[in-house]
């Protein structure tokens, strides 16, 4: 599959200004971000790139500040190139590594995760990803049964079953991610991840003790009822892929709809991810 890079470069007063562009371009498509000292790079899929809608969603922000982008094309043939060029090893406090094949191990940490930097997205060097397994480190998964939505490389999966999970479904609707999961579980001898390919309409008829879903904030809030259906009784939901203001506010308002009450979030660059309880 190929992508589109965006490199948008932002001239803006306050940082803020430019955290609002990018979750405006994650509510049209684009799916990952780099962040770059003269402004960011935003990658969408070609098949999903819409450069009239584009325009119209980053229009209001002209009047704010000060941005311009240039669009290339980027092969699939290539994304590993680009991947490996910008791929290193990442630590999460000093109990979890997470490196490339191509990387040395560190025995000396508790869990490492190696994953395969292809075209599918959650390598862990994004903030949310990254606050997603602190959360986990901090509690217990052990004997659960856990949903991982929006598996990307699986690195969420991966580290449930490290952390002692009984049974974890990763599903991504990218075939990419769903194949990237597969071979990431193959290469960090796991053998109870089922990767599914689709979105919440192939999510197994189950009860889940645990849920994480690292996505954006227009795909929970279709998918958060979804989740409740299928968490169980005390289960625990973790969320993350927005922003504090005004994306938690208003996730934790759809969450008490369905019986889910906010318990904790952990917040990085503004970007947050939220534990919360049925």
């Amino acid at each position: 599959m190929n992508y589109y890079e965006l490199l948008f470069i932002v001239i803006a007063t306050e940082d803020y200004q430019q955290d609002m562009l990018i979750n405006t371009l994650g509510e049209v498509g684009f799916d990952t971000f780099e962040e770059l000292e003269f402004g960011f790079k935003a990658y969408i899929r070609v098949n999903d790139f819409d450069e009239a809608k584009l325009i119209d969603a980053i229009e209001p922000y002209r009047e704010m500040f000060t941005f311009s982008y240039e669009i290339t094309l980027i092969p699939q043939k290539n994304w590993n190139e680009v991947w490996e060029s910008n791929f290193e090893p990442i630590l999460i406090g000093d109990k979890i590594y997470v490196r490339a094949t191509f990387h040395e191990p560190r025995p000396e940490f508790e869990y490492e995760i190696v994953i395969d930097p292809k075209m599918a997205f959650g390598t862990g060097h994004h903030q949310t990803t990254s606050m997603m397994l602190q959360l986990m480190l901090e509690n217990e998964f052990a004997g659960k049964n856990v949903l991982d939505m929006g598996c990307g490389t699986g690195i969420l999966a991966i580290m449930a079953s490290k952390l002692g999970a009984e049974k974890v479904t990763a599903i991504d609707y990218d075939p990419v991610c769903f194949d990237s999961t597969i071979e990431n579980a193959q290469l960090n001898n796991i053998d109870n991840i089922e990767a599914l390919c689709g979105s919440k309409e192939v999510i197994p008829n189950d009860q889940y003790d645990t849920i994480l879903a690292n996505i954006n904030r227009n795909i929970l809030l279709d998918q958060i009822l979804s989740y409740s259906e299928i968490l169980k009784t005390d289960g625990e939901l973790y969320l993350s892929g927005f922003y504090e203001q005004p994306d938690l506010d208003i996730i934790m308002d759809e969450a008490r709809k369905y019986g889910l009450k906010y318990i904790i979030h952990k917040k990085d660059k503004d970007w947050v991810a939220a534990k919360f309880v049925k």
